[in-house]
């Protein structure tokens, strides 16, 4: 979605191993990472990620 939507220019995050590329290609800095906050931009990889995920989103809203 955040590729389709044109918001990932300059922006750091992390995403699904499938979609890396077109994150890339995107304009997005890619990192290898279980969860990416950049600004109000929260990214995680896979389910496994979720605990991480949940807590950066609890953070971002405290």
């Amino acid at each position: 979605m955040a590729v389709s939507a044109d918001v990932l220019k300059g922006k750091k995050c992390t995403c699904f191993f499938a979609i890396k590329d077109d994150v890339i290609n995107a304009g997005a800095t890619y990192l290898d990472e279980e969860v990416v906050v950049d600004g109000n931009l929260i990214s995680s990889r896979k389910p496994e990620d979720l605990p991480a995920f949940l807590r950066a989103i609890i953070d971002k809203l405290s």
